[in-house]
């Protein structure tokens, strides 16, 4: 039996799962995403004395602005919205968290020692927000529905 062949039915089989994938990461974590965000809109207060205690400049402003990103990019997501697009003010908004309120998290991965880092709350939202950057939302979104890509010309 040659082994190529079986590897080819398999990567076919196996790209049936991506748009689920894709779908199931988007709702999960763009749920969490505006759970956070609402959170931090509703608790404006209590988030800035955080933000405060972090040493983010202007506080309340950053809880306004870290707030609608999350609130606002979690709903994109979960439809499938301009979720690339939206993708990078999250990147950016979780490496800002990362920077402020976990530190030593980014210098324990700096020497080669993941756990702080991987474990930190922001981690899944920074890969998520990497891997609908690089992959897009899928087949299973309104970017796809809306946007769908045609051969030139056509």
């Amino acid at each position: 039996m040659k082994l190529r062949p079986l590897c080819d039915k398999f990567e076919h089989l196996a790209s049936w799962l991506q748009a689920p994938v894709l779908l199931l990461i988007r709702l999960a974590w763009g749920f969490q995403l505006f759970e956070s965000g609402r959170g931090h809109l509703t608790h404006v207060e209590k988030t800035a004395q955080q933000f405060a205690e972090w040493h983010i400049p202007f506080p309340v402003l950053n809880v306004y602005l870290s707030g609608s990103v999350e609130l606002a990019g979690g709903v994109l997501l979960m439809l499938g919205l301009f979720a690339r697009f939206v993708s990078v003010p999250l990147f950016f908004n979780f490496c800002v968290a990362y920077a402020t309120a976990s530190p030593d998290a980014v210098k324990s991965l700096l020497h080669l020692d993941p756990d702080d880092f991987i474990n930190d709350a922001a981690f899944p939202f920074l890969v998520t927000s990497l891997l609908i950057c690089a992959f897009g939302p899928g087949k299973l979104s309104l970017d796809a529905l809306f946007f769908k890509k045609t051969p030139a010309g056509k």
